[in-house]
C-alpha cells in the first residue's frame, strides 16, 4: 500500500518508517529535515507541513500517520495546523484505508507546555471529526496518546538520575515504551485493525489513569 508519513526523518516516524518498508509497502516521508532512509520504496519531501502550498501532489495514498510534532511551547501550527493540512488534502478520497494521528498522554492530563497540550488536544478532537467524515468511505482513523517514550528527544530527563526517578516514581508499571513496541501499535492500528475508530489509544504503563505528572528541566 501506498502510506504517507509526516516527520520520517527521525524518532518514532523514522522508526514507522523502516518498518512498512519492511514489509513491502510504498512510503512518502514528509520532514523539516532531509532524508534519513534510503530505500527505493521511499520517498521524502523536505517540507512545512503548516505551509499548505509546500504540499506536493500525491494520488491514491492508502494510509496516513501524522507523526510530525514538536514538543515545546510554540507547537500548534506544526502539530495541529500541518497534521490537518495533510489530512484534508491527502485523506478525502477513494483509496484511503486508514489515518493514524500522533497525539500525546497529555492532552488527556494537561500536564506539559501550554502550546503543546492544546495542539495535542486538539488532535484527538479533530480525529473524531475525520472519522466521521471518513466512515463512508470506509476508512478508519484513530489516534495514539503515548506517554514516555525512549527517544533522543527524551533524553534531558532520562539521562539525568533525579528526574528519572521522579517519573519512575509517578509510573506504575515502571518503564517507559520502546520505539519498537510504538511501531507495532501502529502496525496494528493501521493494517490489522479494521473495525475499532474514533478512538484515542492510551500508551501510557498506567501513568495517567492511575498518577498522571509531568516531569523535565526548568529553564
Amino acid at each position: 500500500m501506498k502510506m504517507l508519513i509526516t516527520g520520517s526523518a527521525s524518532g518514532i516516524g523514522h522508526a514507522v518508517a523502516e518498518k512498512f518498508l519492511t514489509l513491502g509497502h510504498e512510503v512518502i516521508g514528509f520532514d523539516l529535515l532531509p532524508a534519513s532512509i534510503a530505500h527505493p520504496l521511499y520517498t521524502h519531501h523536505t517540507i512545512d507541513i503548516s505551509k499548505k502550498r509546500q504540499l506536493p501532489p500525491l494520488e491514491d495514498v492508502e494510509l496516513i500517520f501524522n507523526n510530525a510534532g514538536k514538543q515545546n511551547d510554540h507547537d500548534i501550527a506544526n502539530n495541529l495546523v500541518g497534521s490537518i493540512n495533510v489530512t484534508e488534502k491527502y485523506a478525502f478520497q477513494p483509496a484511503i484505508k486508514a489515518v493514524l494521528f500522533n497525539a500525546s498522554a497529555s492532552a488527556h492530563s494537561g500536564f506539559e507546555f501550554p502550546e503543546y497540550v492544546a495542539s495535542k488536544a486538539g488532535l484527538i478532537g479533530y480525529m473524531k471529526n475525520c472519522a466521521v467524515r471518513l466512515a463512508p468511505l470506509g476508512a478508519i482513523c484513530n489516534s495514539i496518546s503515548l506517554g514516555g517514550v525512549l527517544t533522543a528527544s527524551n533524553a534531558p530527563v532520562i539521562d539525568n538520575p533525579r528526574y528519572w526517578q521522579q517519573i519512575m516514581d509517578a509510573t506504575p508499571l515502571k518503564k517507559w515504551a520502546t520505539v519498537t513496541e510504538v511501531v507495532e501499535w501502529v502496525v496494528f492500528l493501521l493494517l490489522t485493525n479494521k473495525s475499532a475508530t474514533g478512538i484515542d489509544v492510551l500508551i501510557d504503563n498506567g501513568e495517567y489513569n492511575l498518577n498522571s505528572t509531568f516531569v523535565w528541566p526548568k529553564e
